[in-house]
């Protein structure tokens, strides 16, 4: 790699921006892509999965190409310093998520209720948009509590963040939404919304609903886009 493509891709990560290297294996040439960029469909699906799957791919068509992701660290910021979020921030280290959880309730976010987890006390629509969200993020909200649920939404689906979740009944959700409508987001927004956060999996406890919550994450996250 020449020492400018080198410093363009260091630029990328500093920015966090999800950024591919594309060989050309018979030349050498090298070009940087982001997503949607590419000279055919073909490459542009190419630079797509390399990012969403996180790996190297190499294509079949001529002259061969190798596209090398250097994706923006996976985040996962949970609002909502609940029982849930304890297991689930766990769950979510352990699946290679850097881990924020927001809430401004002192007495929820304590650091002795998640040790080794980054904590934000400030109000949800202010953490969010310090925190800068990117497509490598999960946003979850658990409170149940409009004033601190909603502000945090409405700032996920501003942002690029591939999923967004939400705890509550179908009653809870359904009211959710009107209020998102309400604050003026669309139906294709809304759709971005998953609630009741979690694959059907009959789960009751704590870390079952954590399990279920994370697993759809994971399914999102490597689930193709739609075109």
């Amino acid at each position: 790699m020449k020492t400018r493509t080198l410093q363009e891709v260091l630029d990328h990560i500093a920015a966090k921006r999800a950024v591919v290297l594309a060989t050309n294996l018979d030349s050498g040439e090298q070009r940087l892509l982001q997503r949607r960029e590419g000279d055919t469909d073909a490459e542009r699906a190419h630079v797509e999965q390399a990012l969403r799957l996180d790996v190297c791919v190499t294509a079949d068509e001529r002259p061969q190409l190798f596209y090398q992701p250097f994706n923006p660290p996976l985040r996962m910021i949970v609002v909502g310093a609940v029982h849930i979020a304890q297991p689930l921030s766990a769950m979510a280290a352990l699946a290679g998520y850097e881990v924020t959880v927001v809430d401004p309730r002192e007495s929820f976010a304590a650091t002795e209720r998640f040790a080794g987890v980054a904590l934000n006390r400030q109000w949800p629509d202010e953490a969010l948009e310090s925190l800068n969200l990117d497509a490598r993020c999960a946003v979850v909200t658990l409170t149940h509590d409009p004033k601190l649920d909603d502000p945090a939404l409405q700032a996920a689906l501003r942002s690029d963040a591939f999923f967004i979740g939400s705890l509550g009944s179908r009653k809870t959700h359904a009211a959710r939404l009107r209020r998102l409508a309400n604050a003026g987001f669309t139906e294709s927004d809304l759709e971005r919304v998953n609630g009741p956060i979690g694959l059907p999996i009959g789960a009751r406890s704590p870390a079952e609903i954590a399990v279920s919550a994370l697993a759809q994450i994971t399914q999102a996250l490597h689930k193709p886009p739609k075109r």
